[in-house]
């Protein structure tokens, strides 16, 4: 844990468990940044997550617009605990103000005063200082803290104190209007929205409350009703007892395997889940159902709104599970539905089509939410638009898809994967330089791939390319590399697809389809924008001595493109995907994938046997690993500019 001190007078500390580069980076045009903890779950005045205002300028940002989309975006159990300045003046005057901002928008969001302690802060932007005020359970008076502390291992806080809770809630809303009249439409819905919400706290609704499976295929379960519970929003944790046992079972009981599993991965999350029953009988024993006909008064058409509620929460792992619905999924699923409403309302005569997905970005410790209208393609420029202000909202590099559909957590053991299996399917070795000792260059900075790719080599998918695919298998890599982050669903192309592209570019002729012929890094640039529109940087060399030359170049590539690089030299062709370069010295390593391997796809087999290592130009005992007498060609395809 790393802790700074700000400011001359001891106080309370506040505590991130989010990097100091996450309030800085990237630049934002606002200076302010949300700052969002777990009052329930977590100690106060902790930090879990930033946000940045994307609406009103810079230092007056537009709080009920701020409100209505960070309702949307937060799960419930998350909560606004302050704001802080980054740059600017930092007088007294801004750090009061940024805490008045917390305040308001905090209001705006629960619609009650905050009965937690709020945060008021500025940070310099050259020093990374703090200083901050305090006050305590959202009171006026403040007081000055001083302590600013960083932690080392944030999920580990977040997730051992804390679980989720997941409700999916399908609904098919009746909304009939007179066709000659289109004035009224938002309010009748908004009626409609708003009758919906208070069946929800119906005492006849149950709600099934279900534990992850676990490697036993069993879980716990409960029955909960709305007798059970409480919808007293001011006070926590007290859902009624009425002798009912269900009312004190705490989340905990609902894991029987170790809890901090959570944050190991951003692609697979276990919680709660949660089923909403609406069709329990409201009639008593004995009674007789009644039907009752209410004539229109005017002609009226019928339009059905449909709904695909699906809400995350996070709560203490000691927090009864009967106040955690009352108090967070009930309302969670209000929101949502609201949410949902004022996006459906702009577009009343469109059959929009939304779906909420949930993710845990890189970057990120906490879930958030994600609405998005699955009547448009992910490429469609309004979604493009909607993943740019939520990547800017969040912090996150305007130059990876980390908010798309393929990257939405999945639950339970159902969305689980074996580690040899990645999202596409495919069951092919994945970063397997993770495993490689150090290159041995001293006092060298390595510079890596960015992200996840998978090993193809000889002999792959049962063709026989020995001796001529090499360059083949780089492009595959390279493919891979783009499908593993997102930035394409297209399946890695065959040596046939590879070849019948050249041919249809006009490059090769048609006899080349099925041959074995060789191609090098010119031809890989061709298929590589044809089929992904993907640009690519070449570099030659006259030798392969020469390629040390180029190490301080390819560094820069690792560090700001992270893609496979394929060198070209002859007859043979490797993936590159890192060096170990000595600036002051010039010693350097190439990080290989050598394509050239043809067996079974053990990792112990392949890193021992050195097909992938550590490589340099010329080893200790003399020897060259780049040809001296051959002309080199380096394909380094670029990373696309898009979320």
């Amino acid at each position: 844990m790393d802790a700074s001190a700000a400011g001359s007078r001891g106080g309370p500390a506040l505590r991130f468990l989010c990097p100091k580069i996450s309030l800085l980076s990237p630049p934002s045009r606002s200076l302010l940044r949300w700052l969002v903890g777990a009052p329930r779950v977590l100690p106060p005045f902790t930090v879990a997550a930033v946000l940045r205002p994307t609406h009103g300028d810079h230092a007056a940002p537009d709080l009920p617009r701020e409100a209505d989309e960070i309702r949307g975006l937060l799960p419930r159990g998350f909560d606004i605990i302050g704001a802080l300045l980054v740059g600017g003046g930092g007088s007294d005057a801004d750090v009061t103000c940024a805490l008045e901002q917390a305040r308001v928008l905090r209001e705006l969001l629960f619609g009650v005063a905050a009965s937690h302690g709020l945060v008021g802060g500025h940070m310099d932007a050259a020093t990374g200082e703090i200083r901050f005020v305090l006050s305590e359970s959202g009171g006026t008076d403040s007081v000055e803290g001083s302590v600013v502390t960083w932690e080392d291992e944030p999920g580990r806080l977040l997730w051992e104190k804390g679980c989720l809770l997941r409700c999916q809630l399908p609904l098919k809303l009746p909304l009939y209007l007179r066709p000659d009249v289109n004035s009224g439409i938002e309010e009748r819905f908004s009626s409609l929205i708003e009758s919906t919400i208070a069946k929800l706290r119906d005492p006849h609704v149950s709600y099934l409350v279900e534990g992850p499976i676990t490697s036993s295929e069993s879980h716990h379960s409960i029955i909960l009703r709305g007798d059970d519970l409480s919808f007293d929003s001011h006070t926590h944790g007290n859902s009624r007892k009425n002798n009912c046992t269900t009312s004190i079972v705490s989340c905990s009981e609902f894991f029987t395997e170790k809890r901090y599993n959570f944050s190991l991965t951003r692609e697979n999350a276990d919680a709660i889940a949660i089923t909403v029953n609406q069709s329990a009988s409201s009639l008593k024993p004995g009674t007789t159902p009644v039907v009752e006909y209410f004539p229109a008064s005017a002609p009226a058409s019928l339009r059905v709104i449909i709904l695909k509620l699906d809400i995350l929460c996070y709560t203490s792992i000691d927090f009864p599970v009967a106040a955690a619905v009352s108090e967070l999924v009930i309302p969670g699923l209000a929101d949502q539905m609201i949410v949902m409403k004022r996006i459906i309302a702009s577009e009343i005569t469109q059959q929009v089509q939304l779906c909420p997905f949930h993710f845990i970005p890189s970057g990120l410790h906490v879930p958030v939410t994600a609405i998005y209208n699955t009547r448009y393609g992910e490429i469609e420029e309004r979604q493009s638009e909607l993943r740019k202000e939520l990547h800017i909202r969040l912090g996150l590099p305007l130059d990876r898809p980390l908010l798309r559909i393929s990257n939405a957590l999945t639950f339970g053991s159902m969305g689980k994967r074996k580690k040899s299996m990645p999202r596409s399917g495919s069951s092919l070795l994945r970063e397997v330089h993770r495993e490689i000792p150090s290159s041995g260059v001293s006092g060298g900075v390595m510079s890596l791939i960015d992200g996840s790719y998978e090993y193809y080599h000889y002999l792959h998918d049962g063709i026989d390319d020995n001796g001529w695919g090499c360059a083949y298998r780089s492009l595959q890599t390279i493919v891979s590399w783009y499908r593993l982050q997102q930035y394409s669903s297209i399946d890695v192309p065959s040596h046939r697809e590879i070849q019948q592209v050249l041919v249809e570019i006009g490059d090769k002729d048609s006899s080349f389809i099925g041959s074995c012929e060789w191609i090098g890094a010119i031809e890989l640039s061709f298929v590589l924008d044809k089929l992904l529109g993907v640009s690519c940087k070449v570099i030659n060399v006259r030798s392969g001595d020469e390629l040390p030359e180029k190490c301080r170049e390819l560094a820069r590539h690792f560090d700001t493109q992270g893609t496979p690089v394929m060198i070209g030299g002859g007859v043979l062709a490797y993936t590159l995907i890192g060096v170990d370069y000595n600036e002051a010295s010039g010693d350097c390593a190439f990080l290989i994938l050598d394509p050239h391997y043809t067996g079974t796809d053990d990792l112990k087999k392949i890193v021992n046997g050195g097909w992938c290592g550590w490589k340099k130009s010329v080893d200790s005992k003399g020897r060259s690993f780049f040809l001296k007498d051959k002309f080199y060609n380096l394909l380094l395809p670029q990373r696309p500019n898009m979320v």
